[in-house]
């Protein structure tokens, strides 16, 4: 049963990636990889209203495990950042690291705080 919810989850997480990195993407004008960057800030968010707000188990595993694991990528934040060093473009790789940690640290202390205060 657990893994079902985790496949559901990630039913919706991996499209809802992929489109809202194309979606954020195709209005900016740029090589930062803002859509990444933004899906990952969301997913912090949400895994902090989730933890503050001490969600069920299945909870956990349908929207933390299943949702966030599938919404956020680890994997193609540190891929974008490379590729941006090794295109030249180093001020932007370490914009990326810098905003990525800071701000999805922030968000994630953010959902907690939020998800306590429900």
């Amino acid at each position: 049963m657990n893994w079902l919810l985790v496949v559901a989850g990630a039913m919706v997480g991996a499209p809802l990636r992929f489109l809202t990195d194309r979606f954020v993407q195709a209005r900016h004008d740029t090589v930062f990889p803002w859509g990444t960057c933004a899906i990952n800030v969301v997913g912090s968010l949400i895994l902090g209203l989730l933890a503050g707000a001490a969600a069920s188990p299945h909870v956990q595993l349908l929207l933390g495990t299943g949702l966030c694991g599938a919404l956020t990528t680890y994997s193609t934040f540190s891929y974008e950042t490379l590729r941006l060093a090794a295109d030249g473009a180093r001020r932007y790789a370490a914009l990326n690291i810098g905003v990525s940690l800071a701000v999805g640290l922030a968000a994630a202390c953010t959902g907690v705080a939020l998800g306590r205060a429900l």
